[in-house]
Formats: structure tokens, C-alpha cells, sequence
């Protein structure tokens, strides 16, 4: 980390997941769910970087897509 950069490597399902996630926060509020302004400028990088690596984002099957994602990524009861 000399670079001053933090790398997060994430799955494909927790990309998507990640992404339909902060694009649901970046369409409210995000002064009523986060209250510091400062944190506002990562999310809204993080989503942006997740929209231009995720191709399944355009997928006509796109919902399909993400609640597969979604039932890979629930713990087993």
C-alpha cells in the first residue's frame, strides 16, 4: 500500500450484488442512510468502477443474472 491506493478483489456474484446494492443507495437519499458527505466520494467511485467491469450489467438476463448471484452468496441454513 506505499501507493496510497487500497485494491479490493471481489467475485463476480459480489461484484454484482455490490453493484445493483450501491446503485439502490445512490438513488435515495444518501444524507438519510450515510450522515458524513466524506463518505459519499468512495461510493460513488466504487459504483462507478463496478458499472465499467460488469458487462452483466447490459445482459438482457441481467435479473436473472443477479438473483443467481444473490442465492450463491446466501449462507446455507
Amino acid at each position: 500500500m506505499s501507493d496510497g491506493q487500497v485494491t479490493i478483489k471481489l467475485t463476480s456474484d459480489e461484484a454484482l450484488v455490490l453493484s445493483h446494492g450501491l446503485e439502490k443507495l445512490q438513488m435515495t437519499d444518501l444524507s438519510q442512510v450515510v450522515d458524513d458527505p466524506a463518505v459519499w466520494a468512495p461510493i460513488h467511485r466504487i459504483a462507478g468502477t463496478l458499472d465499467k467491469a460488469l458487462p452483466e450489467l447490459f445482459a438482457s438476463n441481467y435479473d436473472e443474472r443477479l438473483e443467481a448471484a444473490r442465492q450463491r452468496l446466501r449462507p446455507e441454513d
